[in-house]
């Protein structure tokens, strides 16, 4: 009998500790297919970040290093400098990207650093007990805004693609979504690109992925889903924000 699908050879045996409903385990997995299929898990080197996905390097078969919150994309221009063969890619949560880290997310893409970045997105500080995060929706109700978020007080969310697609450096800039089977096709295909493009030597490429959370979100795996699809895709549209290479090509 032949075997039509199997757990990437990139994802060890250990269970994910996620939460019931999370779809890192969707996101991790894209990311293990990826590397497979372009052969390249005894050179890769993932960051893991700190947030709910502090402990990847439990779950991905390739090398790890673990980053202080925040300083993934530094480690990785640092690693990738040192080790100009190997493919190096972070995966961070939209706190640790997006707040903390949001310097070294800009500079490394301004540089054009030849890194890939698994940006997380789904609205909230999950691990630490689902505080407002720069992502979070205005009106949305968290831990610390308990009445829904303020924008006069607080500011409206942060869009990282669109931010990050004004730059000049960046070679790649897309959204995804993994909470149906189209668009998780769809994410596949544009984590596969931004590793293929450090493969070719083309740069920075960022792929932000919205998420979601129902523990934190107070919903059932299923509404959570739906809330993916009725909330945060409006807010934050999905599609490709920059491809360098598309454009040059189309000239």
């Amino acid at each position: 009998m032949s075997i039509v699908f199997e757990k990437p050879h990139a994802l060890t045996d250990a269970p994910f500790h996620y939460c019931p409903g999370c779809t890192h385990g969707i996101i991790h997995r894209l990311v293990a297919e990826a590397i497979d299929e372009l052969g390249i898990e005894g050179k890769t080197v993932g960051v893991a970040p700190v947030g709910c996905a502090v402990m990847a390097y439990d779950y991905f078969a390739c090398d790890m290093v673990e980053a202080a919150h925040g300083r993934a994309p530094a480690i990785a221009t640092g690693l990738k400098r040192a080790m100009p063969e190997n493919i190096i890619f972070t995966y961070q949560g939209d706190g640790d990207l997006a707040s903390i880290g949001m310097a070294e997310t800009v500079h490394s893409a301004t540089r054009n650093e030849n890194i890939t970045v698994i940006f997380v997105n789904n609205a909230i500080y999950g691990m630490t007990g689902g505080q407002m995060a720069p992502t979070s929706l205005p009106g949305q109700v968290t831990q610390t805004s308990p009445y829904g978020r303020d924008v006069t007080q607080c500011g409206f969310p942060i869009r990282v693609c669109e931010m990050l697609s004004t730059l000049d450096g960046p070679e790649y800039i897309a959204r995804v979504a993994v909470n149906n089977v189209k668009n998780v096709r769809a994410a596949k295909a544009a984590i596969k690109k931004a590793f293929e493009n450090q493969i070719a030597g083309k740069g920075f490429s960022l792929v932000e992925v919205i998420s979601s959370c129902p523990t934190n979100w107070g919903m059932t795996p299923d509404k959570a889903l739906e809330w993916v699809q009725d909330k945060m895709i409006p807010y934050y549209p999905l599609g490709v924000y920059k491809d360098r290479s598309a454009k040059e090509e189309t000239k």
